[in-house]
């Protein structure tokens, strides 16, 4: 009875060993697949820190970059609008430049129609003079008119004749009826030294003939002295040789120099200004 007991207590404590190596290699190979997935899933962990590193990584280049652009589009809107605003002063500059140039033109238009207007009233007033004696151009915009000693003057003398009076009242009147232009009435002699006791030299005779033309129209047809100037120029304006008879002929002359009132000119030049704002 005792030897069936013992046999029966060896075999459960058999069986009981055998259940357990069998648990054990289960166990054991549940927890290796364990360890594998763990295995596994670290790898994976480490490969997704890794690419969090990287986009990071580029998360932050991508910020510098972005921040760089930013700063450059900043830095080309300003030299964009420093180049409009430049741009913007050159074509406002240009453009009063240019109202300016037309202002100007505009003037020089009204004064050349002046000077137009003035050649056609001598030419007119003055048609039946010869024209060997009294001659009528424009140089640069500016009136000239040459009246000759010898239908002035009496040779060597100051005195205006009496013909010339005419000649004088005729261009008087032409002058009185514009009174937007000054003259200046030049004396000039040929080359011939003159000492008398009356003139002390080709100068002294100039200006007196000057000064008795501007005398005759003043006192005797009534224009303004302010608007005269009296000069005289000696023999060192000539206008032909003097060489010959004719020539210093022609350079014994009194002209009269039509000038246009400089105050007036700058006015139209102003006003063309002020009309084109």
């Amino acid at each position: 009875m005792k030897r069936i007991m013992l046999l029966s207590a060896t075999a459960v404590l058999l069986f009981s060993s055998c259940v357990s190596n069998k648990k054990y290699a289960e166990l054991e190979e549940k927890q290796k697949q364990t360890q594998d997935e763990l295995n596994t899933a670290t790898i994976k962990l480490n490969a997704c820190l890794e690419d969090k590193q990287d986009l990071n990584q580029q998360i932050s280049r991508l910020n510098n970059t972005n921040a760089a652009l930013l700063n450059n589009v900043g830095d080309l809107a300003t030299l964009s609008k420093k180049e409009a605003e430049n741009l913007e002063r050159s074509l406002e500059s240009i453009k009063e430049k240019d109202l300016a140039i037309q202002s100007m033109r505009d003037a020089i238009s009204k004064k050349d129609s002046v000077t137009l207007a003035l050649v056609t009233s001598l030419k007119g007033a003055l048609g039946n003079i010869n024209d060997e004696d009294i001659e009528i151009n424009v140089e640069k915009g500016v009136v000239y008119v040459s009246i000759s000693d010898k239908l002035l003057f009496d040779s060597g003398r100051y005195n205006v004749t009496n013909r010339a009076k005419e000649v004088l009242g005729k261009v008087a009147t032409v002058v009185k009826n514009k009174p937007d232009i000054e003259f200046m009435v030049e004396g000039h002699t040929d080359d011939q030294s003159i000492k008398t006791s009356m003139f002390e030299d080709n100068w002294d005779l100039s200006v007196k003939r000057a000064t008795s033309v501007v005398r005759i129209l003043q006192d005797e047809f009534g224009v303004e002295p302010a608007r005269m100037t009296a000069a005289g120029r000696s023999y060192y304006v000539p206008v032909a040789t003097n060489e010959t008879a004719e020539g210093r002929a022609k350079n014994r002359r009194t002209r009269i120099v039509v000038l246009p009132k400089l105050d007036q000119f700058y006015g139209m030049i102003e006003e063309g200004m002020k009309s084109a704002k």
